[in-house]
């Protein structure tokens, strides 16, 4: 008899339909044996015919939501059997991995818009779409373990479920209307008689600001074509500009926005991010990103967004339920209480979310996740070779709070969580420590934090290493920056003395100088890393307030560039002589080489918000959306900065600034140039510093880097490197974890 494979499969298989399309594949092939999920993956037992092509298929034709990483195959004595059957689950195990909440598949879609006893319902799904993330309380994945375990399958969802030729097979979350979950509307007078979809349409259509409850949280929705709803939603919810998302059909989408075939490919994806878009087509209002080139647009993801889009057909703003600086609303009661104070309606259901997740934001061109949460985690990353194996968890920073687990060569690089300051995000950052431990069958050698004392991040993870009696392994925090880029690059040292470079330009994080850094050159590898050039520092005059406050960093920059006269004639309302007091004594001035903070200073320089900004970044992202509306080609000259030593100065840039504003040159020039230049001035450090050290690896982070012209600029300029580029890492603190763990593992390594 000829021998068979016993092949297994690792990665996310499981929750995906791998199992029914393995028997479909061994019907189709004409094969016997069997398949089983267990605490490793799939397990195939298979023999009779082209086994070769069969295992091919395997990773060829697998299902939309697998993650296929390893394929392994040993012979197998076949047993006596003539068909192919699907066997009953081993134990669980973390190393499966849990799928990520996935966006309505076109079947489904389809489904609800025609005759059938799903048409018109809300909560449809299978195993290529649906949630999954959000309604899991507990391992292992199963419907009593998710927030599913309520409703009772009716015997028709029951044989579909049961059947491994039905798309329902094994789908945990499987509903209909006899059985599932249920939509309505409230007014100010509680439930509503009706169609729960029609009503909320006819109140949108109104002018009504309502809250949607989705799959990660409650939204706050208003009809995107009327200013005056808009209006009202920023004025109840306290938002006067920060840019608000849209949600919309294709076809509509395509009304209003420029799309390329990669953007609607990233639209299209099951993660269904936000999907940053060039304004194009019929207009619509300002309001709704003020001073912004782009608007956000993500497809409907749930059959109930589909639901009301179509009853609609216009475009949607889809912003995060919650109250100004708090985590969005997940729960109906929560909502009752938190966010009647300015919606006029809720669109409610009663299945239950297990967990917060915001949505995920993305740019296609080029290609990075800005904010990495539902639809993306809890995905694994691969982790470069040559790092040891080792478990890890690594607590992140401050802002844009992300935690990340290493394990068996992978990182879990958990969602998005915000601002730990807010104590209902501090009480998600708690429990997504629990979860992600629980997930991942979590026992860390080592806790890795910022070097930055008083983070909260960082306190919590020292106190969990002296509890549990752990390595604590403080990280620089743009050294993890740089190792978050190198790593997803899958950069490994050759040799061990192999180093690159990390041009990484952010905002502020703690120097092991005690100075505070953002703008840096650095050169090293995961386990050490040293400054080899930086922008001249400046006063935060105020300390935090400099990062509200964009005159205070221009003032700076003004001074000592010879312009200080120039101050007087842009902010005359400004304190300017107390001010320059403040900054000579250097007491709540400490000096920082941030260039975020030059951002700011160029951008009040201008005219863009230079008394305060009304969100973190808002100056930096009007300048990039004023230079993107300049006749100026990437590549262009721009304001040279001088390099003496290890120091990058932006005096000249300013003073030659200064010139062109005084001639009355186009702001949108100005801001042009600025860019250039400043990318001119970090790349050449970078292709000295890179020349000198023998190595063509250059890596680029930090949060001024989701400036997607500052990083094209800069990809022209060192082009002929090896670069390392943010992709599904964020550039900004939401990947600082995943730095900090490979940081940690290295430094165990040499220990």
């Amino acid at each position: 008899m000829a021998k068979g494979r016993l092949i297994r499969v690792r990665g996310q298989v499981q929750g995906v339909g791998f199992r029914p399309f393995v028997w479909q594949l061994a019907q189709r092939m004409a094969l016997r044996g069997w398949v089983l999920n267990d605490a490793e993956g799939v397990l195939i037992a298979v023999a009779g015919g082209d086994l070769g092509a069969f295992e091919a298929a395997l990773v060829a034709e697998a299902p939309a939501l697998a993650r296929v990483v390893t394929v392994e195959g040993a012979e197998w004595e076949p047993e006596e059997s003539t068909g192919f059957e699907i066997r009953a689950s081993g134990p669980a195990g973390a190393e499966t991995g849990v799928t990520p909440d996935a966006a309505t598949c076109p079947d489904c879609a389809e489904e609800i818009r025609s005759p059938g006893r799903r048409q018109g319902y809300a909560f449809a799904n299978c195993t290529n779409c649906g949630p999954r993330f959000s309604i899991l309380k507990a391992l292992p994945y199963d419907r009593a373990q998710t927030t599913m375990a309520g409703f009772t399958l009716c015997p028709e969802c029951a044989g579909e479920y049961a059947d491994p030729g039905d798309r329902r097979f094994h789908a945990q979350p499987i509903a209909c209307p006899a059985c599932g979950p249920r939509l309505w509307f409230e007014g100010a007078g509680g439930a509503q008689e009706g169609d729960a979809i029609a009503l909320a349409a006819e109140a949108l259509r109104a002018g009504k600001v309502l809250a949607i409850k989705g799959l990660g949280g409650f939204h706050l929705c208003v009809d995107a074509t009327n200013a005056a709803a808009i209006d009202l939603l920023r004025t109840r919810k306290h938002r006067p500009g920060k840019p608000l998302a849209l949600m919309a059909g294709l076809e509509v989408l395509m009304r209003h926005a420029q799309v390329t075939e990669a953007e609607e490919q990233r639209l299209r994806d099951p993660a269904a991010p936000i999907v940053l878009l060039r304004k194009g087509g019929a207009a619509l209002p300002d309001t709704l990103a003020p001073g912004q080139a782009q608007l956000g647009w993500m497809l409907p993801y749930t059959p109930l967004h589909h639901l009301l889009c179509d009853a609609l057909d216009r475009p949607l703003v889809m912003t995060s339920g919650n109250l100004s600086g708090q985590p969005q609303v997940i729960g109906n009661a929560e909502a009752r209480e938190k966010l009647a104070g300015f919606v006029d309606g809720f669109l409610m259901h009663d299945r239950d979310i297990a967990r917060r997740l915001d949505d995920s934001v993305e740019r296609a061109d080029p290609p990075m996740v800005l904010r990495r949460a539902r639809g993306r985690v809890p995905g694994t990353l691969p982790l470069p070779k040559g790092l040891p194996d080792a478990q890890v968890v690594a607590y992140g920073g401050q802002m844009k709070s992300a935690i990340c687990l290493v394990k068996g060569g992978r990182a879990l690089l958990g969602h998005h969580l915000g601002e730990l300051d807010e104590a209902l995000t501090w009480e998600a950052f708690q429990q997504a420590d629990r979860d992600y431990a629980a997930l991942f069958d979590h026992a860390p050698q080592a806790v890795a934090v910022d070097l930055h004392p008083d983070l909260r991040a960082t306190r919590h993870g020292r106190a969990r290493a002296e509890a549990e009696g752990l390595r604590l392994i403080e990280v620089q925090h743009h050294h993890a920056h740089m190792a978050a880029a190198l790593g997803e690059a899958g950069w490994s040292p050759e040799t061990p003395g192999d180093r690159a470079v990390g041009v990484i330009l952010d905002g502020l994080g703690l120097g092991p100088d005690g100075s505070i850094w953002g703008g840096e050159v650095l050169l090293g590898d995961y386990r050490a890393v040293r400054r080899v050039a930086a922008l001249r520092p400046a006063p935060l005059i105020g300390g935090d307030r400099a990062q509200a406050e964009p005159w205070r960093n221009a003032l700076v920059r003004l001074d000592p560039a010879g312009m200080g006269d120039l101050a007087g004639l842009l902010f005359p309302l400004a304190p300017l002589a107390l001010a320059r007091q403040v900054a000579g004594s250097g007491v709540n001035a400490p000096l920082s080489s941030s260039v975020g903070r030059l951002f700011d200073a160029v951008a009040a320089c201008l005219g863009i918000c230079p008394m305060g900004q009304s969100y973190e970044g808002e100056a930096a992202m009007r300048l990039e959306a004023l230079a993107d509306l300049a006749d100026q080609p990437i590549g262009a000259a721009g304001y040279a900065m001088s390099i003496e030593g290890a120091e990058i100065d932006p005096a000249p840039m300013i003073r030659a600034l200064a010139k062109d504003l005084s001639q009355g040159i186009a702001h949108g020039t100005i801001a042009a140039r600025f860019h250039a230049g400043l990318a001119e001035g970090f790349a050449t450090a970078a292709r000295a510093a890179a020349d000198q050290a023998g190595t063509q690896v250059i890596a680029l982070s930090g949060g001024c880097f989701q400036n997607a012209r500052l990083l094209r600029e800069m990809t022209l300029r060192l082009d002929g490197y090896q670069l390392c580029l943010p992709r599904e890492v964020p550039a900004n603190d939401g990947g600082l974890a995943f730095g900090q763990a490979l940081v940690a593992l290295a430094q165990l390594e040499s220990r």
